[in-house]
């Protein structure tokens, strides 16, 4: 593949993974904030059997939920013909291969974000209550300020995991170069090869560091709001 930071190909790759990676956190955050803090709710009825349902894509084959992704979004699934005829098709696609990646993803960003919620003391929400906050002020200006360390947290673990997501995507959108081969899709592809090995090896190096360099500015990030919150 030539050099590791030259060659179009790699460049290709790496971009197309990021692309993959950040449109999937940008869809699924926000849906994982609601969804956190709606699980954090003691009261909430069938909370074992939602949770279980968000969940589930964690504990089920990948091969699995690709081909769930393929018989509801495919050309002829229920919902995918009609999303084609409106050309939003999602196979064969690089945004197919960011919704099979989101949803893996998405039990891995919902947990830790369900736990900050968890662990705040509900009395500030009674006091914000009591002074006649309404239910958004209270989430915006208390909740969601004081989860943000388990938001950060799960964008990184969501991030990691749709950067590494490998057995939806192939099921779903396949391995197509330059559409879909994210970097796990074409380190599997060089080690079919009896020559790809160092170029496996080089791609394999990219995506430690990568991981790394979320993994890094998480840390940063949430040492930086413990700092300013303890002041």
């Amino acid at each position: 593949m030539g050099s590791l930071f030259t060659d179009p190909a790699v460049q290709e790759i790496v971009w197309l993974s990021l692309k993959v990676s950040v449109v999937a956190m940008i869809f699924v955050l926000p849906l994982a904030i609601v969804v956190g803090k709606w699980l954090a709710n003691p009261n909430l009825r069938g909370k074992s059997f939602i949770s279980a349902l968000v969940h589930l894509p964690l504990v089920m084959p990948p091969v699995v939920t690709g081909y769930v992704l393929l018989l509801v979004f495919g050309r002829n699934g229920t919902v995918g013909s009609f999303l084609n005829d409106i050309g939003l098709g999602f196979t064969f696609s690089w945004i197919g291969a960011a919704l099979a990646a989101g949803i893996m993803a998405f039990p891995l960003v919902v947990r830790p974000i369900r736990l900050a919620f968890e662990s705040q003391d509900p009395r500030l929400n009674e006091l914000a209550n009591t002074l006649g906050a309404s239910r958004w002020k209270r989430f915006r200006t208390i909740a969601l300020p004081l989860a943000w360390p388990g938001v950060i947290s799960g964008l990184v673990l969501g991030f990691a995991k749709a950067l590494g997501e490998f057995g939806a995507t192939i099921t779903f959108v396949s391995n197509i170069p330059g559409e879909t081969q994210t970097l796990s899709l074409a380190i599997y592809t060089l080690l079919q090869s009896p020559s790809g090995d160092s170029a496996a090896f080089s791609l394999m190096g990219i995506a430690v560091v990568i991981s790394f360099a979320a993994i890094l500015l998480s840390e940063i990030m949430a040492s930086r709001l413990t700092r300013k919150r303890g002041r």
